[in-house]
This record gives C-alpha cells, sequence and structure tokens, in this order.
C-alpha cells in the first residue's frame, strides 16, 4: 500500500469516527448521559476529521448554537486545505 493509500484510509476512518460522535454525543446530550468531551471532539477534528465533525454537526444539528463549533470547525477544515495545497505545490 502507498502513503496516498494509507493517508486517504485515515482520513476516510477519522471523519467516519467524527461524524458518529457528533451523533452519539447528541444522543447522549437528548438522554442527560454522559457526554464525550469537548477536549476528545477537538482533538479529532485537528487530527483531520473536521470534514466528518462539520457534515455531523449540521446533519445531527449537534453544537450549532456553540461560537467555537460554527466557526472552529470551518476553520479547521480551511487550515487543513491549506496544508493540502502547501504540501501539493511543494512536494508534487
Amino acid at each position: 500500500m502507498d502513503v496516498l493509500t494509507l493517508f486517504l484510509l485515515y482520513l476516510i476512518i477519522l471523519n467516519s469516527w467524527s461524524f458518529i460522535a457528533m451523533g452519539v454525543d447528541k444522543k447522549k446530550a437528548q438522554k442527560r448521559k454522559q457526554r464525550i468531551a469537548e477536549k476528545t471532539l477537538w482533538l479529532f477534528f485537528i487530527i483531520g476529521g473536521s470534514i466528518g465533525g462539520y457534515i455531523g454537526m449540521k446533519y445531527f444539528r449537534h453544537k450549532t448554537k456553540h461560537k467555537q463549533f460554527v466557526y472552529g470547525i470551518p476553520a479547521i477544515i480551511v487550515v487543513h486545505l491549506l496544508l493540502v495545497a502547501v504540501y501539493v505545490y511543494f512536494f508534487s
């Protein structure tokens, strides 16, 4: 398996987890059970799961009133896209 395939697999798994985590956290919030820590959510968004987190936020309507999520997740997506653009520009 080449590096690009591994990286894409990493992103698919991480974004899937981020999407699912937003749904699980929403269900736990509705049932007033112990939630997924925001630090954990942010960690997964920052290390590559930002698109899945954003889609999960919109799909489950979760954390949509929290400005740190509404503006923070798209900001992370922009940073990730810039990093990919820089990598492609300099290393391909």
